[in-house]
């Protein structure tokens, strides 16, 4: 049965990058003996000579910085080292999403192996809601807790640690996102982004800082070298589900966490890879693991322990010892998963019917929607698919505790938390990202929040910032898509912001006459031939181009934006096509 196509399909704008200048794409391709289309993709991102090259595909961990870069990680080294010399207990606090739960997992797992008196505390996404909670600080008091390390959450966490300060426990935050204009009064605040932190790299995600104090306590207790690295698994999953740039100490700690999930000698991650499809019988399908299986397959398993039961779950899950440990958390987590498929699809349902149901949507720069029974797990996925819909800011809301609990996304180019912290006078509370963020507000002002929210958007919206766009790299013939091309590609890997997997575009196509829909009928499997080139045919899947099957295979030759993927199938390897978007030829 063919599903109906929802929302609208949107014209998206194809941004071309600037073409290089021919010396420095000539003297790059003599430097490292490259192609001129891969010395052109090296360029636009900033590598001009061999040793900015050399440095890009051979990733060292020289090039990860010293941690004590970071302000206070002397404090915080300091006053762990103290809390076990005392035989003081500790509580590792994290966030219930994927950067939390990898994060209390790397740090408990750490801390764990040296001292005894550690635990470690997630708190409820539906009764605490995000961040440091007033309950965990109330648990953390009950059990004689004097120290607690709070991972992806706590920077505006001012109420939260002065409450904590009184029942004298100490709170040393490790976070990542915006701090406000006062910081809560912790004995250590580990977090890039303070004005004045001199550490050199700003976009770690909360694992990461979790790792780089991980890094600092091994420094400092004189543990082999390689002690932190038997945790970067847990950063790569982090940073790639948590989409921050795939730049400088990002990169370097992705690709080698990338390495040491492909041996899987994490039995939960093992057996997570197992439900996800990428491994069989403990030995990975694949021969390497991408940056998007993590993002579409394993973080989202990862996810759904916090979204549809507890996030505890998770870090069960992620510490566990042996792979019988690893069979009933890993088990609950796959079910989760598929729970929570379940439920997003459903949401997104009644959401697009009440945008299609209200006219006054359909003139508005951000769409704001509100259900007191939607599922708290999923408003944050529902958002980015609304997002995707319709292409402008986006925030659902559905009722948790009496109050009215949300999520925010974005689009490219917009301060979505800048335009929520103009309403911030209407909320609980608030925090993220500018591209994504959370909020809490009392059920009787959700309209006059929609109101001021798209005052705030419409003030500042610019129209360019309303229309989807495709970043294209390259424009390339189909016969410049070799195996050989594509491996050198890889080599860019891992992808993730800042350094994206290249989009090339291809004019002058046609349908070879098998191209049609497949699945639910909303995709459209093509197979195409480039005018000039009769005997090179490509094979390429377009989800969500179902519509313009009739008009490909009319005969119309189009243009087609996309990124090269490799396709098994019964032991026969070839290249595909995963098309993003296509335009035809007036």
């Amino acid at each position: 049965m063919r599903r109906e196509l929802v929302g609208i399909m949107l014209q998206k704008r194809w941004n071309y990058k600037p073409i290089p200048e021919d010396q420095a794409v000539q003297d790059l391709m003599r430097g490292i003996n490259a192609s001129s289309a891969l010395a052109k993709l090296l360029v636009q991102r900033g590598i001009h000579d061999f040793e900015s090259a050399k440095a890009f595909f051979n990733p060292s961990l020289k090039q990860v910085h010293n941690p004590f870069l970071m302000k206070d990680m002397d404090k915080a080294v300091k006053r762990i080292t103290d809390a076990i010399e005392n035989g003081e207990n500790i509580l590792v606090y994290g966030d219930y999403d994927v950067d939390g739960t990898t994060a209390v997992s790397l740090l408990y797992g750490f801390l764990i192996e040296h001292y005894e008196n550690v635990s470690y505390y997630i708190p409820d996404r539906y009764a605490e809601g995000y961040g440091v909670s007033l309950q965990g600080i109330d648990f953390a008091q009950d059990n004689g807790v004097t120290l607690m390390i709070a991972l992806d959450c706590g920077i505006k966490a001012i109420n939260q640690v002065d409450y904590a300060n009184e029942k004298g426990i100490d709170f040393i935050i490790c976070d990542h996102h915006l701090p406000g204009k006062s910081l809560p009064k912790a004995f250590a605040i580990l977090n890039p982004l303070q004005s004045d932190c001199e550490y050199p790299y700003k976009s770690l995600c909360g694992c990461g800082i979790g790792f780089k104090l991980v890094q600092a306590l091994s420094l400092t207790w004189d543990l082999d070298k390689e002690e932190p690295l038997k945790y970067i698994d847990l950063v790569a999953i982090a940073s790639a589900s948590d989409i921050v740039p795939m730049t400088g100490e990002n990169r370097v700690l992705t690709f080698f966490g990338m390495k040491l999930m492909e041996k899987t000698l994490r039995p939960g991650l093992a057996q997570l890879l197992e439900g996800a499809g990428l491994a069989q019988d403990g030995e990975l399908i694949k021969k390497e693991l991408t940056v998007t299986d993590v993002v579409f397959k394993i973080g989202p398993r990862i996810n759904a322990a916090g979204r549809m039961k507890h996030g505890s779950l998770a870090v069960d899950l992620l510490i566990a010892k042996t792979q019988k440990q690893a069979e009933i958390p890993a088990a609950d987590v796959n079910q989760k998963n598929t729970d929570r498929r379940e439920v997003d699809l459903q949401t997104l349902d009644e959401a697009l019917e009440m945008i299609r149901g209200n006219s006054e949507m359909q003139n508005t720069k951000s769409t704001m929607l509100f259900a007191p029974h939607w599922h708290k797990g999923v408003i944050g996925i529902a958002a980015s698919r609304i997002q995707y819909h319709y292409y402008r800011p986006t925030i659902i809301l559905t009722e948790s505790n009496g109050k009215a609990s949300g999520s925010a996304r974005s689009v490219l180019g917009f301060d979505v938390h800048a335009a929520i912290e103009k309403c911030s006078d209407l909320l609980s509370s608030f925090g993220g990202h500018p591209a994504a963020a959370g909020m809490t507000l009392e059920l009787d002002l959700i309209d006059e929040f929609r109101i001021r929210f798209e005052k705030a958007v419409a003030e500042t919206i610019t129209d360019d910032q309303l229309i989807p766009s495709i970043e294209v790299d390259l424009e390339v013939n189909l016969d410049q898509l070799t195996m050989n091309f594509f491996n050198q590609i890889q080599c860019m890997a891992p992808f993730g912001p800042n350094n994206m997997t290249p989009v090339f575009v291809t004019h002058n196509l046609k349908d070879t006459g098998r191209s049609k829909c497949v699945g639910d009928g909303t995709h459209l499997k093509f197979e195409v031939t480039q005018e000039g080139l009769g005997h090179v045919s490509f094979g390429g899947i377009g989800f969500g181009l179902g519509e313009y099957e009739k008009e490909v295979q009319s005969g119309k030759q189009f243009s087609l934006a996309y990124t090269l993927e490799k396709n098994e199938y019964r032991g026969i390897v070839t290249l595909q096509l995963m098309i993003k978007d296509i335009r035809f030829n007036d």
